[in-house]
Formats: structure tokens, sequence, C-alpha cells
């Protein structure tokens, strides 16, 4: 099977699966009012692959069928060019709202795979080896995975211990003919309603005595003692004028309960090695996936700006204040975008013949949108006012007796009719106030860790050669005082 369409994926998700929400077990989760509208606004990500192909879509290199472009393994800074442009189209797709659509894990298992001589360390070649296989088949298949790599919090106090005598995090209990049994908890499946399979990998190092749950593998999501539990739904109506965002974009987060789940061994690709398990991800992983990640965070900034602006000229609100408010988004927006081309104009080899975009930036930009993801979010509410509490609904558009009223009184400015005005408030609210637009700022302020961890992390990776040198020209320099002290002396 070649790239998909959009019906193919919803067939796809047809499959019988352990999904809770609320009361709610999900016998069908392209019907069910909670996920239909993001089962079918992801549909659109498998049918734009087909209508942009020029930009996502690249032939197998094995097979010569059409996949997308994100499971590339880059093997030069034009691979890096060309994974940008189907990159943007998904971004553009979703306006960054969906923080998970598929290339993510792409594009994460495209680096596993080009960087498998690192998974193939201390003893590790036939996991290694799996992990080959297996992105083979994410990319002929077109399948949309997830992953749950978080261990649940349990006890601050006691350090979150992962390892005996701590049974929930996730880890081994026995092994079968065909395989391991695997029994605990991981978050937060981010798309674990619209995806095919689930992947489990490292996010944190654990202790070196924690073999056991030293783990990482991939497996269908109907597998037998699987199972999900998704947070509320913030997916409002299928209304697209009332709600322009959720009614397509809420892609949803789940708690995962392993219930001595049965993992293949063909689909194991780190079985209680804490030496793999420790390291594997302190390469190229994060440089390789933030391209993704910050693609998708710079469209959405601009998404911001783009809709901050039409909201001020809908109510003439174009005084120094409002503008000086437009800059700032507008300044974030061009920082993103600058630090992703320089990322990209930079990259290099990592190693095994596979090109990765410089980390350096992107790990500044990432370290920075924590902060400036709340600050979009108070701009927008600041800017919009009252007026974001005193929009008409698509029913109140569509009444006889009201539209006149509403066309007459509630217009914007400069000619503007009332339902483009309305339009135009109604998708601020649903970025900035709704239920999905509160979900997407929590979201943002603990991507790939919080902003506070990932500024430690920027100061202690950073090269400080630069730095060091400009300090020392300074420091090292002679003053005259060694000279004066020893004049003293001989004195």
């Amino acid at each position: 099977m070649a790239a998909r369409t959009g019906e193919e994926f919803l067939k796809g998700l047809k499959g019988k699966r352990d999904i809770w929400v609320g009361t709610d077990k999900v016998e069908d989760v392209v019907d069910h009012p909670a996920f239909s509208g993001a089962a079918h606004g992801l549909a659109g990500v498998f049918d734009l692959q087909h209508r942009y192909a020029d930009d996502c879509l690249m032939p197998d290199p094995e097979t010569g069928e059409q996949i997308n472009v994100s499971h590339m393994i880059p093997r030069s800074r034009e691979d890096i060019y060309r994974r940008h442009k189907g990159l943007a189209r998904i971004a553009e797709y979703t306006v960054g709202i969906m923080g998970r659509s598929p290339d993510y894990m792409n594009v994460t298992y495209a680096g596993f795979a080009g960087r498998s001589d690192e998974w193939g360390a201390n003893g590790n070649e036939e996991g290694a080896q799996n992990l080959v296989n297996y992105q083979k088949f994410l990319r002929r298949n077109d399948i949309s995975l997830t992953h749950t790599i978080v261990h649940p919090t349990v006890d601050k106090a006691a350090g979150d211990l992962v390892g005996p005598p701590n049974e929930v995090p996730l880890h081994k209990v026995g092994e079968t003919e065909h395989g391991i049994i695997v029994r605990g908890a991981r978050v937060l499946a981010t798309l674990a309603p619209f995806a095919d399979e689930l992947a489990v990998y490292p996010g944190q190092p654990i202790r070196p005595d924690a073999d056991d749950y030293a783990l990482a593998f991939c497996i269908p999501m109907d597998t037998p003692g699987l199972k999900f539990l998704c947070r509320d739904s913030c997916a409002g109506t299928q209304n697209k004028l009332d709600h322009p965002l959720s009614s397509r974009f809420d892609e949803q987060d789940a708690f995962v309960i392993f219930d001595d789940v049965e993992v293949p061994r063909d689909r194991i690709h780190i079985n209680c090695n804490v030496g793999v398990y420790n390291q594997v991800m302190s390469t190229g992983w994060f440089p390789n996936v933030m391209q993704q990640t910050m693609i998708r965070a710079q469209t959405k900034l601009e998404f911001a700006w783009g809709l901050a602006t039409r909201m001020s000229e809908a109510v003439g609100s174009l005084q120094p204040g409002p503008v000086q408010m437009l800059g700032e988004m507008w300044s974030y927006a061009e920082f993103a975008r600058a630090c992703i081309q320089a990322a990209e104009e930079s990259a290099y080899e990592f190693g095994n013949g596979v090109w990765f975009p410089n980390g350096a930036p992107l790990t500044a930009l990432k370290a920075t949108l924590p902060t400036w993801f709340p600050r979009v979010n108070e701009i927008i509410r600041l800017l919009g006012s009252h007026n974001l509490l005193a929009t008409p609904s698509a029913a109140q558009l569509a009444n006889p007796e009201l539209r006149p009223l509403i066309d007459r009184y509630m217009h914007g400015a400069n000619g503007m009719d009332a339902e483009t005005r309305a339009r135009i408030f109604r998708l601020a609210w649903d970025f900035a106030g709704s239920a999905l637009a509160s979900r997407g700022e929590q979201y943002e302020r603990f991507y790939l860790s919080s902003g506070q961890r990932n500024q430690q992390l920027a100061h202690i990776i950073a090269d400080r050669t630069r730095a060091d040198k400009l300090v020392d020209r300074f420091l090292k320099e002679d003053t005259g005082v060694e000279a004066g002290q020893k004049l003293a002396e001989a004195v």
C-alpha cells in the first residue's frame, strides 16, 4: 500500500479498540460525537498529501511506491529542505493546532531508523533490526502512529521512582513463546483515538537497576489488554462557523493502561536494556523531530498574528497600543521562522550518513515557546475584549427574524458585514478562549518538557566556545597589576 487517502484512513479506524471517554466505551471512533470531527479533520491530512503530491510525497527508496515525505531519512541538506515543504503543508492545514499529526511520529521513526547504529549498541542488534523493519512497515502502510513515553506521576516527593518496587510505570512481567508480557501505565497518548498503532520508547533516563522498565516497542491499538482513558472532549459541535477549530482539530489525549499486554518479539526494539534505553535519545532524535515541531509552532504563531490583526481591523482598533501588541505577536512568529531557517541551513551529518538540522536554534526556540504561546492567547483576549463574548451564532445568523437586526447592529468597521465579523470573533474565541484553547495552552506550556527544564537544558548543552573567548579576553589580559605587585615586592 502506498500513501493512503482520507477515506482509507477512516476505514482503518473502524477496528475494535478499548477506548473510553467519560462513561462511554467507544465502539466507533469515526461516528462518536466526541471524536467524529477530529477523525474527519485528520482524514483531511491524508487527502492533503495527494492534493499537494509534489510537496508531500516521494518514492520509497526500495519499492518506488509513493510515501509521505515525513518518512524520509535525510541524507543531505537538500533532503532537509525537501522535507520542510511537506511538513509545512500539514502545519498549514491544521494551523498548528494539532501537535501530534502523524508526521510527528513519521519523522521520529525515520530518525530512529537512520541512526539504527545507536539502537544496536550494547548488544541490542536484534532490537535495532526490528526497528528498521518497523519503519519500513510504517511508511509503506501509511500508518497513523501515536506514542506514550511519560511515566505517570504518583508521588513527587518520592521522585517519581522508575524502577522496583514502583509497579505503576510500564514494565516487563514475563515472557511467552512469541514475545513478552508488559504491565503498568504511561501518558500522554495524544492522538490515541485516531491512531492505528501505539509506540513506546524512552522519555527520560531511568535507574541503572531498572532493567524491566527499559522497553521500546510498537503494537496495534486493538492489542488485547491495551486500554485508553481519554480526557473530556473539547470537540463541541460539528458546526464549523460556531466552532471552526474545535469541530475538527481536537486531537485528544489519553492515559494508557497495559493490562498484561503481549508484545510480539519482532515488535520489540528495546528489551530490558538500560544502556541503550538511557542513551538512544541523547543525540539525533531531538534536532530531527524539532524540525516538524517548530514548523508547526511557527505556523500557529503566524496564524495567531493574522487572526489578531483581522480582529483589530474588524473593530477599527488600530491605535498605538493594539498595534504594539500585534507587532509583538509578529516578532514571535518571525523569530520562530528565523530559527527554523538557521537550523536547516546549518544542518550537518549526525553519523551513519544521516543529516539532521542544527539543534541549537531549535533548542532556543523550544525553551521560549512555553512563554510565547500563553502571551499570544493573552493578547488575543485583550484585543478581543467583550467582543469575544458578544458574537452571534450560526443559528442566530440563519434566523430570519434576527438576521436583519444582526446586520444592522453587529457589523464591523469600514464596511465589514456582520457575518464576517462574527466568523472572525468566533475563530478567535475558539483559538484563545474555548475548552480547546485552554487545552492547547496547557499543551504548549509543557510541550517536550516545561519551559524551565528546556531553559536549563539549553544552558547545559550550549557551545560556550565563543562566549568564553569573549569573556577570557578581559579576564586574562595583562592589566599591569601583576607587574606592579612584583615591583612592590622588589622595593
